[in-house]
């Protein structure tokens, strides 16, 4: 079993003292460290999944510390699992929820084994030591020091790990609120997908993801006539689908601030360097959103529906003209975009009639759905418990670029809140990339964070 080398300097952090729960910090991050390189080592990869795996060490775990919980595979080898802590019932219940997939690795570009848990100088490596299995190991830490210190709770607390987040399938989340709802229905949930930014050693700000860009991806079929590459033909497919993609790609689509972003850029420009600051103060103005595109192209992205071309298809033999050619584009719409008035203006935009602009299934997909509120119970919680843990930094909402599983829940009237360990931006670009990594003291802060802000909305 691994354990975590780095040591608090101080042994216990009083969390919620006016409740009176203590957590051992130096336990908990140990034991949390433990969970997430177990996690690591067992191979999710989606495609295929074969997240009954970690349902099955989840189980065993939750078990050995006298707690229930139900497992939940609706497709075969691809297993959620659900626990719950009784409260009292005075207030509806808190979901605490991760999911066990990861994303492919391309083991050439790895310095380490992706699959090994590895620790080296107080980081762990891993695929899914950030995405998403930090947050599995976090939460499940939290439930078993609830269990175990008996803090009475006046809502249930409520572990969701759930199966296929990466690629939607029938095993993921769709299914588990059509067919499972009663078991996961709740008040507030805290799911991953907020960026707290670690610099110089210390959090900058905590990033609480009230709301998210949805994965709405369209095509780009183009059509012409065949015949010899020898020849050059006007209606050549590849050449009119390679117009259309530079059009797409390039096109500024409208900028604009919903709550979440208005207030995300505010409380950015009171910690950012003076030029920064201009900016987040005016950032819907063209010559700040042509900076951002350059220079921040993740703000640049969050205030507007993004198109990005990603993959092309065309031909078959360089000396034959193929009669068709086809472009994938990610599509990552914001919460209110109207998509069919979006879709009608970006074929004008392409203006040409040989190509055609074709939504994707979606039927599995991340739904619509309102943005969570700004100043409920829970985002409070999430404030004072970054106020607890690192009183240096400040809490800002987001909407992600991104998008994750708390979709779903919105869509049911859910508040929903992504959070996530704090990494530097260097760490940040392991997520779905190379070498992913967190520091094993970050996982250590974000475990006495969620569970101040658990007690912060659970205790009497």
């Amino acid at each position: 079993m691994f354990v975590g080398s780095y040591v608090l300097a101080t042994a216990t952090v009083s969390l919620a003292q006016s409740k009176h729960f203590s957590l051992n910090a130096e336990q908990a991050q140990t034991e949390a460290v433990r969970f997430l390189a177990d996690l690591v080592r067992i191979d999710t990869q989606d495609p295929p999944g074969n997240e009954s795996k970690v349902a099955r060490y989840l189980e065993g775990v939750l078990k050995s510390e006298g707690i229930e919980s139900e497992i939940l595979e609706p497709v075969a080898g691809r297993a959620s699992i659900v626990a719950r802590l009784k409260g009292s019932g005075k207030k509806r219940p808190l979901l605490i929820m991760g999911h066990e997939d990861v994303v492919p690795v391309d083991r050439e570009h790895w310095t380490v084994d992706p699959f090994a848990g590895s620790e080296h100088d107080g980081v762990i490596y891993g695929r899914g030591a950030s995405d998403d299995k930090a947050m599995l190991a976090t939460n499940l830490e939290v439930l078993l020091q609830l269990k175990r210190m008996k803090v009475p709770l006046d809502r249930d607390v409520i572990f969701l790990a759930e199966a296929s987040e990466e690629m939607s399938s029938p095993a993921g989340m769709a299914t588990i609120v059509d067919r499972y709802w009663a078991k996961i229905d709740c008040e507030f949930a805290l799911n991953e997908g907020g960026g707290s930014l670690v610099e110089n050693g210390s959090v900058k700000y905590f990033g609480v993801a009230t709301a998210e860009k949805l994965p709405r991806g369209l095509r780009l079929e183009a059509t012409g006539s065949s015949g010899h590459g020898s020849v050059p033909r006007v209606d050549n497919a590849v050449v009119h689908l390679a117009a259309a993609v530079a059009k797409a790609g390039t096109w500024d689509s409208p900028a604009r601030l919903n709550e979440t972003t208005r207030t995300f850029f505010e409380r950015l420009a009171t910690i950012s360097p003076p030029e920064e600051s201009a900016w987040y103060r005016d950032v819907l103005n063209p010559k700040v959103q042509e900076e951002l595109k350059h220079r921040k192209p993740q703000y640049y992205s969050m205030v507007r529906t993004s198109v990005v071309p990603t993959m092309l298809k065309a031909g078959y033999k360089s000396n034959v003209i193929p009669p068709s050619a086809e472009a994938t584009l990610d599509v990552r719409a914001l919460p209110d975009e109207d998509l069919v008035k979006f879709r009608e203006t970006l074929a004008q935009i392409i203006s040409d009639p040989q190509v055609r602009v074709v939504p994707e299934d979606v039927s599995l997909s991340m739904p619509s759905a309102p943005p969570s509120k700004l100043g409920t119970e829970m985002f409070d919680a999430l404030e004072r418990a970054q106020n607890e843990v690192s009183p240096q930094a400040i809490t800002l909402p987001m909407m992600i670029t991104g998008a994750t599983d708390s979709s779903f829940l919105r869509a049911k009237g859910v508040q929903a809140y992504g959070i996530g360990v704090p990494k530097t931006e260097e760490e940040n670009r392991g997520v779905h990339g190379n070498d992913e990594r967190i520091e094993t003291k970050q996982l250590g802060l974000f475990v006495r964070y969620v569970f101040a802000a658990v007690i912060g909305v659970a205790v009497p």
